[in-house]
C-alpha cells in the first residue's frame, strides 16, 4: 500500500485519484435549485418520532417524515431494513440503495428542518429499477409536503 502523496511504481503521479468513501453533498446550488447539507439519524427516538409522524408508502420502500420546525439543522435522514428484508447481505445492498437515492435527491426536494426516514421492503429495495426508485421518493416527497 502506497502512502497518500506517493506515486505508485508504473502509474503518473500527476494523475488525480478519486477518494474511496462517498460523501453527501455539501450546502451549495445545483441545477437552479438549493441543496441543504444530509445529516444522518443515529438514536433510536429520532427514528420513533418519525415513524409516528406522516408516511407516504411507495412499491420500493415507505417513507416516514417529521417536521422539527428548526431549519437551522438542515435536513436530517435515517434508514432501516427489518430481517424480513432478508439476511444481512440483502439488508446491506438495500440500506446501500436507500442511502444512494437519498443523497442524490432528498438534498434537493427535501426540506431543511425535515426528518426523513426510508424503510426498505422484502423483495423490492434491493431488486427495484433504481431510476424508478428515484422518481417514486419524489412523489412522495411531493405527497408529504403537499
Amino acid at each position: 500500500m502506497t502512502p497518500p502523496g506517493k506515486a505508485e511504481a508504473g502509474r503518473d503521479a500527476g494523475a488525480a485519484v478519486a477518494p474511496a468513501v462517498s460523501v453527501c453533498p455539501e450546502t451549495g446550488k445545483s441545477a437552479g435549485a438549493t441543496k441543504a447539507a444530509l445529516q444522518r439519524l443515529r438514536h433510536r427516538p429520532d427514528f420513533l418520532r418519525a415513524a409516528s409522524a406522516r408516511r407516504q408508502a411507495t412499491p420500493g420502500f415507505l417513507l416516514q417524515a417529521r417536521d422539527r420546525a428548526d431549519a437551522r439543522q438542515g435536513i436530517r435522514v435515517g434508514f432501516t431494513c427489518s430481517k424480513k428484508v432478508g439476511n444481512a447481505v440483502a439488508r446491506n445492498r438495500a440500506k446501500r440503495r436507500l442511502r444512494e437515492i437519498a443523497r442524490l435527491d432528498l438534498a434537493t426536494h427535501g426540506r431543511p428542518g425535515w426528518d426523513y426516514v426510508l424503510v426498505g421492503r422484502r423483495e423490492a429495495t434491493a431488486t427495484r429499477d433504481f431510476a424508478l426508485m428515484r422518481e417514486e421518493l419524489r412523489r412522495a416527497l411531493e405527497r408529504v409536503h403537499g
